[in-house]
């Protein structure tokens, strides 16, 4: 006879020590008299070690301990976009209407409303044959977001001998099968399995972020990784912020993980006045924010990473795009490393625990882009933040991050201090994707986007070559040629890379429109060499109007017909420069 009921023998922070049980590994736990919700991360004999996801204060040996037999599992269904969770699923609102702003030790909510009812249209009759995740019917969940009802994935398969349509509360029985199963709106999930899935596809569509530096040098693909690393003060959380409000998902969920409680406040009071360029609604009517902000419970941060990507592997299933940021993998790795070091485990570099990047490969492993059990084809997209310690991207978790993922964003602290956003450091960062999407991009923008994107690099690497030079004998003794390369190159910094986060028109860039204006950049160059070559003193170009107008093009609403002007402009002047002559 398995025993369900035992008492603490030790506390050591949010580890605690229990005797008189005989759990599994990661079955939930409650813990004293205050009910506190844990996880068994360690049998050692008869003492089970568990995490507390609440903080552990007053908690004295002898107190009770109750194991559920259950590991720790979402609740995935209908109204989970556009809600507000702690690490662990509990609805922030939710508790707040029940205690106020101060949440109470040992509070028990539900992460889906048992109260609200959902319209469901049934997709298949009765007497269908069906499989685990097979999409059986739908629910309206947004305006914008038709939400797929699917046969557990635990199910086995059966034929349907009764399903109902109308209105249904979540834990309501909508379906049975022959074999007994009753399906639910609403399903479970351990967070710490992946959901399956059929097939693992090739990542060939890009994430358009709407973000000239990361689309148009480093692009990301649908179902890719990428890490943001950077010192304190370099745009790490903004950045994030960006690719949480423009980039080309269907559903956003967003992990605030040991965050300022500042920035998450920012995050919650600012997405829902926010309007989504692709439907025109609010852009909190597709995302799922995790709020585990720093002044929480540290082994609760530990487990919101995990809690995040089984949601967006749910709507995953559903066919779906989804975009997942992690903030900050960072404070994740120091909750990991808090916790070993209670449990006396032998510590890795910097205290770390030693599979710190197995865990890290476990998370970003299950990104990607897929072919669901029901056969649609669905992707996660994840993007870390990494908050190495005064900028030393050498540390342990900045370097396992990289041994991982296919594209870096490195964020420099210089680029800060020059005061330019985003702070992605064009000679340090790299994305593995580039030569795979070049197709998509030649398709679908233009035949010659592979050779614009070098030309544009080779131009920003030259200008740092010039730098060396520059920095002993001045520009001006530079030949007329190597001027221009530099001149082009603060056009493409200052011009193209420099993105304003908080402007109306500039936070977010159309594809075609980061083509034209490197095409533009480009035009200018092409036509400055052939008036040098024809005896136009580099003096004179400097004083170009057009130069200064084509700064401005990306604040303007009519970004085509303006860059039409400007190049107008520009053939008139070039045009007056040969007249002259």
């Amino acid at each position: 006879m398995i025993s369900k009921t035992g008492e603490v023998q030790r506390v050591a922070g949010p580890v605690v020590t229990a005797i008189g049980i005989s759990p599994r590994m990661y079955d939930v736990v409650f813990v004293g008299n205050d009910r506190l919700m844990g996880e068994v991360i360690r049998i050692s004999g008869n003492k089970s070690i568990i995490q507390v996801y609440e903080e552990t204060t007053g908690v004295c040996p002898g107190e009770p301990i109750e194991d559920t037999g259950q590991p720790l599992s979402v609740e995935l269904g209908p109204g989970l976009i556009t809600s507000i969770y702690d690490g662990i699923q509990r609805p922030l609102p939710g508790i707040m209407d029940l205690q106020g702003t101060n949440i109470s030790r040992g509070t028990s909510i539900e992460g889906l409303s048992r109260t609200k009812t959902w319209k469901f249209v049934p997709a298949v009759e009765k007497g269908t044959s069906v499989l685990p995740g097979q999409s059986i019917g739908t629910v309206a969940e947004t305006p914008h977001l038709e939400h797929k009802i699917m046969i557990p994935s635990a199910f086995k398969p059966g034929i349907i001998s009764e399903i109902s349509e109308g209105d249904f509360k979540v834990d309501q029985t909508i379906a049975t099968m022959d074999n007994g199963q009753e399906i639910q709106l609403m399903q479970k999930w351990p967070v710490r399995i992946p959901r399956p899935y059929s097939e693992k596809l090739m990542p060939d569509i890009p994430l358009i972020t709407g973000q000239r530096v990361l689309d148009f040098f480093f692009p990301i693909a649908k179902g890719g990784t990428a890490a943001i690393p950077g010192g304190f003060g370099t745009g790490k959380t903004v950045t994030q912020h960006q690719l949480a409000k423009w980039s080309d998902s269907d559903v956003v969920v967003y992990v605030g993980c040991g965050e300022r409680g500042n920035e998450m406040t920012e995050v919650l009071t600012e997405f829902p006045e926010l309007e989504d360029q692709r439907t025109g609604a609010k852009l909190s009517l597709r995302t799922v924010l995790i709020a585990n902000t720093s002044n929480m419970p540290v082994a609760a941060r530990e487990a919101s990473i995990y809690t995040g990507m089984t949601i967006a592997e749910y709507y995953r299933d559903m066919g779906l795009s989804i975009s997942m940021m992690a903030d900050s993998t960072s404070r994740w790795a120091e909750a990991m490393r808090e916790i070993s070091s209670r449990l006396e485990e032998m510590p890795g570099e910097e205290g770390y625990p030693a599979y710190l990047s197995s865990k890290l490969s476990e998370f970003y492993e299950r990104a990607g882009r897929v072919k669901t059990l029901d056969h649609n084809e669905g992707a996660i997209s994840v993007i870390g933040a990494v908050s190495p310690q005064g900028g030393d991207f050498s540390e342990p978790v900045t370097q396992g991050t990289l041994r991982i993922v296919k594209v870096f964003w490195a964020l420099d602290t210089k680029l800060r201090e020059k005061r330019h956003f985003p702070a992605v450091n064009w000679l340090n960062s790299y994305s593995l994707y580039s030569e795979t999407l070049a197709d998509w991009f030649s398709q679908n923008v233009a035949r010659d986007w592979p050779n614009l994107v070098q030309w544009a690099v080779n131009t920003l690497q030259r200008e740092a070559e010039l730098q060396e030079i520059v920095q002993l004998v001045g520009s001006d003794a530079l030949p007329d040629e190597e001027r221009l390369i530099l001149e082009v190159a603060r056009m493409i910094r200052e011009f193209f890379l420099q993105q304003d986060a908080f402007h109306d028109i500039d936070s977010y860039c159309k594809i075609e429109n980061q083509y034209r204006l490197m095409k533009c950049i480009k035009d200018f160059n092409d036509r400055i060499s052939v008036a040098l070559g024809a005896g136009i003193s580099f003096d004179k170009i400097l004083g170009l109007q057009s130069r200064e107008e084509l700064s401005k093009a990306k604040y303007e609403d009519d970004f085509d017909g303006y860059l039409d002007q400007v190049m107008e402009h520009l053939q008139m002047e070039c045009r007056l420069w040969e007249e002259s002559k």
